[in-house]
């Protein structure tokens, strides 16, 4: 017979987690409010240890998660702040960011959640930013502890 195991995320051990937060400096008056709503949620929701880690811009999220996951955090949440401007880097900064973050959670086995705006519009980047449960960086932290509290479960060996 076929045994068949459910894992759930077990938020009673979100004090057992270290989460690291990578936040871009560039554009900061809306990067800082996403940081503000990220630190916010893991403290509310019982996070152990938090780590925020401020690097230049965009394109230094990866190197910066990278850094976090091999300082022992369990997941970590990459913010920042991209805005299009008359050019193509805008274009190259969010897909080349995005792919950096992709590969430091492969390579590293952690969840790195991508909680970096690219707009087209500073306003709607504003709006991502304000306090409250729609506020992406609470988004992305509420991604982070869940699926760095799957993983611990998963990790764990099967009940006999």
């Amino acid at each position: 017979m076929t045994e068949v195991r459910t894992i759930e995320p077990d938020h009673s051990r979100s004090s057992e987690l270290h989460i690291g937060v990578v936040a871009a400096r560039w554009n900061g008056s809306i990067t800082d409010r996403l940081v503000e709503g990220a630190v916010g949620h893991l403290e509310a929701q019982g996070v152990g240890t938090v780590t925020v880690l401020r690097v230049p811009g965009s394109l230094e999220l990866p190197i910066g998660a990278r850094a976090l996951a091999r300082s022992g955090c369990h997941a970590v949440v990459a913010l920042g702040t991209i805005v299009k401007g008359d050019t193509d880097h805008y274009a190259i900064v969010s897909q080349e960011s995005a792919r950096g973050l992709t590969l430091v959670a492969h390579e590293e086995g952690i969840p790195v959640t991508n909680g970096v705006l690219a707009v087209h519009d500073i306003a709607h980047a504003v709006e991502r930013a304000q306090p409250g449960p729609s506020n992406k960086g609470v988004e992305a932290a509420g991604a982070a502890i869940e699926t760095a509290l799957l993983l611990l479960a998963a990790r764990e060996p099967m009940p006999t």
